[in-house]
């Protein structure tokens, strides 16, 4: 075997070739990247001249290894090319200087920081409707339902790990629900605490999500611009501020923060390797310092925790672990194709998929958490991609082209589908079962695809992301070729992660929240490099050389964001962020940055504030509470029915029983649209519904119907209709209104046979006088008897009567002699 030259002699000679070419730097970028794919090659794999190529040879920066060549030095042809210093233990030493992200100088620092604090913005401007004094009121309808279990575990638990979880909470999103009572304990585990986990934890994940971002997008781009913008465009994608705003406690934070941990565990990993492969002498070489290095492990052991908890995290957890299983499955074919051993090239990758199966099963069976099919898919997928590894070891030991081995491994999938069928049949069923509660189920906006035939397809991924998703669509075609023409795995790793969720999100557009994660950094290099092609950036790094044309005008464009003529290995010393030099430059990239984030900014506040709960309903929620109190009503009897979608909320503030809202999804539309309200009232009384609150509706409908004989008329009556007798109005606003179902007090009177008598009170709800009027007739005996809702100094023909609120809560009848 030739031994590597020395890396200092490599570099000069580097150096001297690109100085004398025009197009020298690009020609080194590309027989880097033919060397790196590997370990050696033919003058036929490199698109150059012969003359070019002897000069490479001539000057010692190829050598010829066994009738083939390789570049002599990679490091020191990387140290020629950037202008710098030859550190040949760069590459090689325990990887701590790749431990945090690349290219973090001080400007860089800067600028993360205020997309992180763009983040946090956009994820507190309700605020004040979600803070209201001494209550957290989450926006949306679901978060109760993690709260209600959060306020549970709390008042249940007398330690600091839950490991006897209720099984209503261990059933579908154990992770979830553990996480956020063991966060409320560190605080102190009383009511303040719960209320600032419900509040502030879908914001402190999210600004974590954003450091995650960040650090993928530089793994994989090299370019700390793409880092930073991936993170602002996180923070201004509508749909995904509206699931991680504040107060939104969901199983969604804690989702959206696992894949990003899985992402970039799998990016470093890989990213890792592929550099040491550009600086060690053999891919033998690069890959034993990629596995003696502690980094390598942590980041298995992170990619393990990434897995495990993923799959606890919600109902559906399984479905991470397909872009995961697919991302190993296509990385084995491509270092197939590139020539490197899968086998130790994804150890550290196999440790971490068994060390999550191996944890996800001691959830189940040793917690209880989930169902056992939770546990069961991470060691299929283990066993899959140990099989895939394997067959990867033998395809490339006979030399079989990479395309055949996706090929088998698609086949091979299908195997392991139909065997786990078979074997497990009441796992297969109950993988089945979710799959279509996943994607089937209806009833709610964000069941719709987001390529929405309602919305002409291209305007819902324009509400709900902005302009640069399509830039990021662009991007992903890129990814995807890329992928395909040369040895890319952080580029495979988000193709394969951005394909999967795009396809989902046009299933159901709740699945665009995740596809946001590999789309913000897609988007990144997208608009850096759309910024370069206005010649106001420097190019970004993956896109250095992609074209050959584009070496002769990069000059320009850097000269232009630079405010000077800088040459390619000059930039590769600039600092990450530097101030446009001019005016016009500057003007540029404002309305650059107008064109691309403005839909996204003019869309997200009206869709974030969308969830929030208005003033009127969260007062009708406080009257209800008030009330409530006032007449001692406790749960069951003070259940309140509503809309389904907002149920949740009013019991969660009237009972704290936020669990399910089934029965309002099952009854309210029912009860709305009845003509006989009062007829609903046995039904109340055994189901112990104590209160209903309606809601504006658009447009017309029928005088007779609960919603306008209680929401419009307030139960006292209107033309054709007599007023209520077991609905007492307690709020009254423009947009909702409340009401108490009560037995109502009877009156009873003896008066003319057959002789009409008026019944009248005024009552006081909101602020809002009322008259509360009835027109009765006696029966032919003469006596009278008539049901109201409301306390108060009735006027029953001529005579005065007065009723108790103890009178309407008991049913009592008041008889006049």
């Amino acid at each position: 075997m030739v031994e590597e030259q020395d890396p200092t002699t490599v570099a000069d000679a580097t150096t001297a070739f690109h100085e004398e070419y025009d197009d020298g730097v690009h020609i080194l970028e590309t027989l880097l990247t033919i060397d790196s794919e590997h370990d050696t090659w033919t003058f036929d794999e490199l698109p150059l001249g012969s003359g070019t190529f002897g000069e490479l040879v001539s000057r010692g920066i190829v050598t010829k290894v066994d009738g083939e060549y390789r570049v002599s030095s990679r490091e020191g042809v990387r140290a020629g090319i950037e202008g710098r210093p030859v550190s040949v233990e760069n590459d090689r030493n325990t990887g701590l200087d790749f431990a945090v992200p690349t290219d973090l100088d001080r400007r860089a620092a800067a600028a993360l920081a205020a997309a992180l604090g763009v983040l946090f913005a956009t994820r507190t401007l309700i605020y004040s409707s979600v803070i209201r004094g001494e209550h957290v009121v989450s926006p949306s309808n679901d978060p109760y339902h993690y709260r209600y279990w959060l306020e549970e575990l709390l008042a249940e638990s007398d330690g600091i790990v839950i490991t006897d979880m209720p099984e209503r909470a261990a059933e579908t999103r154990p992770l979830t629900h553990a996480a956020n009572w063991l966060f409320a304990t560190l605080l102190g585990g009383d009511q303040w605490a719960a209320d600032m986990v419900a509040a502030w934890f879908p914001v402190v994940a999210t600004l974590a999500l954003g450091v995650v971002v960040y650090w993928l997008a530089v793994i994989v781009s090299d370019d700390a611009r793409v880092g930073v913008v991936a993170v602002v465009l996180l923070a201004i994608t509508p749909l995904h501020a509206v699931y991680s705003t504040i107060g939104f406690l969901e199983h969604r934070p804690h989702q959206y923060f696992w894949i990003g941990v899985t992402m970039l565990t799998l990016a470093w990993l890989a990213v890792d390797l592929d550099q040491r492969r550009a600086g060690a002498p053999t891919t033998q070489a690069a890959i034993r310092e990629h596995l003696q290095q502690s980094w390598t492990w942590v980041a298995a052991v992170a990619l393990g925790l990434a897995i495990a908890f993923s799959v606890h995290a919600w109902g559906g957890g399984v479905l991470l672990l397909v872009p995961a299983a697919a991302y190993v499955a296509l990385k084995v074919a491509v270092d197939v194709r590139a020539g490197i051993p899968p086998a130790l090239a994804n150890l550290p990758v196999l440790v971490g998929l068994g060390l999550g199966a191996v944890l996800a099963a001691f959830l189940h069976f040793g917690w209880g958490w989930h169902e056992v099919f939770t546990a069961a898919i991470p060691v299929l997928v283990v066993i899959g991609a140990v099989a895939v590894v394997g067959l990867g070891e033998l395809w490339r030991r006979l030399e079989w082209p990479a395309w055949g081995l996706v090929g088998v491994e698609i086949g091979f999938a299908g195997f392991g589908l139909l065997t786990f069928r078979y074997l497990r049949p009441g796992d297969w069923t109950r993988l089945v079962e979710r799959a279509s509660d996943l994607f089937f189920r209806g009833g709610a906006r964000e069941t719709t695809s987001l390529f929405s035939v309602d919305q002409a397809i291209v305007i819902g991924p324009l509400s709900q992301f902005g302009v640069w998703f399509y830039i990021a669509l662009l991007v992903l075609g890129w990814a995807c070729w890329t992928s395909v023409r040369r040895y890319a795995p952080g580029w495979t790793l988000l193709s394969v992660y951005g394909s999967f969720w795009l396809v989902l999100a046009a299933i159901q557009a709740r699945f665009a929240g995740q596809l946001t994660i590999p789309f913000a950094v897609l988007g990144g290099l997208g608009f850096v490099h759309l910024l370069a092609w206005a010649n106001v950036a420097r190019v970004p790094a993956p896109l250095r050389g992609s074209d050959e044309n584009e070496s002769g005008d990069r000059n320009t464009q850097t000269a232009a964001a630079d405010g000077g003529g800088a040459t390619e290995d000059e930039q590769a010393r600039e600092p990450s962020f530097v101030v446009p030099g001019d005016t016009v430059t500057l003007v540029s990239l404002v309305w650059i940055c107008l064109l691309i984030f403005g839909m996204s900014l003019l869309f997200l506040p009206s869709i974030v504030g969308q969830t929030a709960y208005s003033d009127g309903e969260f007062e009708a929620a406080m009257a209800i509470d008030d009330h409530a109190a006032d007449v001692d009503r406790e749960y069951p009897e003070n259940f309140v029915l509503s809309n389904w979608g907002d149920n949740r909320m009013y019991n969660y503030f009237v009972n704290e029983e936020a669990d399910r809202y089934a029965y309002a999804l099952d009854n309210f539309e029912a009860f709305q649209t009845d003509d006989d309200p009062d007829g609903w009232y046995e039904e109340f009384e055994e189901s112990q519904v104590g209160y209903v609150v309606m809601n504006d509706e658009d447009g017309t409908y029928p005088e007779e119907i609960s919603q306008a004989r209680l929401h419009d008329n307030l139960g006292t009556g209107g033309e054709d209709t007599v007023p209520l007798e077991h609905y007492q109005a307690i709020y009254v606003g423009d947009e909702e209104t409340a009401f108490a179902v009560v037995p109502g007090a009877t009156i009873t009177a003896t008066v003319e046979p057959e002789e009409m008598v008026s019944i009248e009170t005024k009552v006081t709800v909101s602020g809002e006088t009322l008259t509360y009027e009835r027109e009765v007739t006696a029966q032919q005996d003469g006596t009278l008897e008539v049901t109201v809702p409301y306390p108060g100094d009735y006027t029953v023909g001529d005579r005065d009567v007065t009723v108790s609120a103890a009178d309407v809560e008991n049913g009592s009848t008041i008889s006049l002699e």
